[in-house]
């Protein structure tokens, strides 16, 4: 296992534009060695017969059928516009 320096730490904080006093450093570096002290062990499990996964969950997008309906009409959809012409919907210009 590869401990974490308080070096690495600073150059981290330093990346994120993060002031870190030498006490916050030493702390930092003490919880980032545990937490990856922790996920190591991680390493001890056999997974040899474990298919990859990318979530936790069987999850599957629930979707309607694509089935064809009969849409509006350009007048029906022109209809409530404040403002159209030669059939397209008119905005207020936003470039001068």
């Amino acid at each position: 296992m590869e401990k974490i320096s308080k070096d690495q730490v600073k150059h981290v904080a330093h990346l994120a534009r993060l002031h870190v006093t030498e006490e916050e450093a030493e702390m930092f570096t003490e919880h980032l060695s545990s937490i990856i002290a922790y996920a190591e062990q991680l390493n001890e499990l056999d997974t040899t017969n474990v298919e990859p996964t990318t979530h936790v969950l069987d999850i599957k997008n629930v979707m309607r059928k694509d089935e064809p309906k009969q849409w509006i009409t350009q007048e029906e959809a022109l209809k409530n516009a404040p403002d159209h012409q030669d059939g397209h919907f008119r905005v207020p210009s936003i470039l001068e």
